[in-house]
């Protein structure tokens, strides 16, 4: 695993957070900071022996990782959230961090990611948070599912919503974070699923558009 950072690289790293927050117009305390550098780092140390994503710069880890994911951050009220395909956590631990009255479940298939979601949780001490190894088809939620179903990286539209239907509440939101090509998506939807909202995100320091997707369920749909 990867040395310490050196003091001039967590310098630069606090900077582009706080600047990458203000610009997200994301209030965070010195506590919630200490946290999303921490998890960076954890992500950092991990990512050499098990390659967990393939963005390896810790800079590019606070814009691609942690500022993309804090940028849904408005629209996750929770207060049932399962990140859907979480991989390292994302987004669901850095919502966590930035909004402790979120009761968060990540939920992957693959070991090692759910291993370091673990452990993150454990020296985060982020209580509220639940790591979840199981197939999304074959996890069974507690009783009442969750208020809002969230991916950023998991599936198209069309599957995201087929292979969560049963996770989700009655009254229930779907998040998806997509790329521009969301429109033809959109068209392959279930007559009974609306799109409720959409969302440009602006990530600092990134150039790729961004959106978010609100789907619901209609009332008295399947």
């Amino acid at each position: 695993m990867s040395q310490a950072m050196s003091p001039a690289l967590q310098q630069r790293l606090h900077e582009r957070l706080s600047e990458g927050l203000a610009a997200l117009e994301i209030t965070a305390t010195a506590a919630q900071l200490d946290q999303l550098l921490a998890l960076v780092g954890l992500l950092h140390k991990w990512n050499r022996a098990y390659n967990l994503t393939a963005v390896r710069d810790p800079l590019d880890m606070v814009s691609r990782h942690v500022l993309d994911s804090a940028a849904v951050l408005p629209w996750v009220k929770g207060p049932r959230v399962l990140d859907v395909g979480a991989g390292p956590g994302l987004p669901g631990l850095v919502l966590a961090i930035l909004n402790p009255e979120l009761d968060v479940s990540l939920l992957d298939s693959n070991g090692k990611k759910v291993r370091f979601q673990r452990q993150a949780v454990m020296e985060l001490g982020l209580a509220r948070v639940t790591p979840i190894q199981a197939r999304v088809e074959a996890y069974t939620p507690a009783e009442g599912g969750f208020d809002q179903l969230i991916s950023r990286a998991f599936a198209s539209l069309e599957d995201f919503v087929e292979l969560t239907r049963p996770l989700l509440a009655p009254h229930g939101q779907w998040l998806a974070m997509k790329g521009p090509a969301v429109d033809g998506e959109l068209e392959r939807l279930e007559d009974d699923v609306r799109c409720v909202s959409r969302h440009a995100l602006r990530v600092p320091y990134e150039s790729a558009g961004r959106e978010l997707v609100m789907l619901e369920p209609e009332a008295g749909g399947r």
